[in-house]
């Protein structure tokens, strides 16, 4: 029954935006921490953005501090990654995950997520 749903992903010129949004059902996104993750061909996934349960803050990988912003939507019960100035760097599938009550930080390691997202692919190329 809960489920986390990403969307808006696609193909972007460098210096370019996209805003993908992690759609959540069967539990309150607030009272969750919210990450986003991303996987590049042949390298390991990383997490690259998050946002604590219960206004616990935000956190940023410095590779995209200046440029992503990461917001929740609590009315739509949504999580979104605004990025922005879109590098060949950030091509990667990114994912969306879940955990109840966790903070920024934790939710950052694997073992802390309670659910996934299948991801949506970012492609930044010229």
């Amino acid at each position: 029954q809960i489920q986390l749903e990403e969307s808006g992903g696609g193909l972007v010129q460098p210096g370019g935006s996209l805003r993908l949004s992690c759609a959540c059902s069967g539990f309150t996104v607030d009272t969750y921490a919210i990450a986003w993750f991303r996987q590049a061909p042949g390298k390991e996934r990383e997490g690259v953005s998050s946002i604590g349960a219960d206004d616990d803050g935000t956190y940023y990988a410095d590779s995209v501090k200046d440029r992503f912003t990461i917001t929740r939507g609590n009315a739509e019960n949504t999580v979104y990654l605004q990025m922005n100035n879109l590098q060949p760097e950030d091509t990667a599938v990114y994912y969306c995950a879940a955990a109840r009550g966790g903070t920024r930080l934790a939710i950052l390691y694997y073992s802390a997520v309670d659910y996934w997202g299948k991801g949506t692919l970012v492609n930044v190329s010229s």
